[in-house]
């Protein structure tokens, strides 16, 4: 199980460095461009492999918790995150001005689940007091409340408010989701790295569990 925690480590890397190297390449502006947008830049092949290694990773540290006995939701949350990357990259968004198209679509619902699966699957791990629970709870309501500010727009929009990301800090918002998630992610692989800890998860009840 080690090798696997290890493994999702490294891809979890990776992914990390892919993703510093397009925004290094592109030099548009992280403040107001969102990361989406980075697909349609010289280097933009390294956003879905960027995400196509987050997904790996999350799927690696997936398993070692369902072999370390932890929660099946706890485990199927890590899952649906990493689906929802590969998803995320495999169907790049629209460039901006053109309406939504089903590939548009696909990518701005699985971001949104990807989103929102974490948080919860961190405050799942967190309420069984793992190792870095606290720093988790934290990561997680951080995530939430970007989430928050994330949908604003839209629901501004709807309502026919001309809202830009140039209005506000669009990108720095989605940047504090990505990277608290990833963080999350990270933390919960840290939690079985010892064996007291693997343990202790596999006895604590999180979710529908007596």
């Amino acid at each position: 199980m080690k090798a696997l925690l290890v493994s999702g480590f490294a891809t979890l890397g990776a992914g990390a460095g892919a993703m510093l190297t397009l925004h290094a390449d592109a030099g548009l502006d992280p403040m107001h461009t969102v990361i989406s947008e980075y697909a349609w830049q010289r280097s933009g092949w390294l956003l879905p492999a960027s995400l196509t290694l987050f997904a790996v990773g999350a799927a690696l540290i997936a398993e070692a918790m369902r072999r370390a006995g932890g929660d099946r939701w706890v485990v199927g949350l890590l899952v649906a995150w990493g689906a929802s990357m590969f998803l995320i990259g495999a169907f790049p968004t629209d460039r901006p001005g053109v309406p939504l198209s089903l590939s548009g679509g696909i990518h701005r619902y699985a971001a949104f689940a990807a989103f929102l699966v974490m948080p919860v699957a961190g405050l799942l791990l967190a309420r069984a007091r793992i190792r870095y629970a606290r720093v988790m709870r934290i990561l997680c309501l951080a995530a939430l409340g970007a989430l928050v500010l994330v949908v604003i727009p839209y629901v501004v929009r709807m309502f026919g408010v001309p809202l830009t990301n140039d209005d506000i800090p669009a990108g720095l918002i989605q940047r504090t989701v990505v990277v608290t998630e990833v963080g999350v992610l990270a933390l919960a692989g840290l939690s079985m790295l010892r064996p007291a800890a693997r343990r202790a998860l596999a006895a604590r009840p999180v979710a529908g569990q007596a």
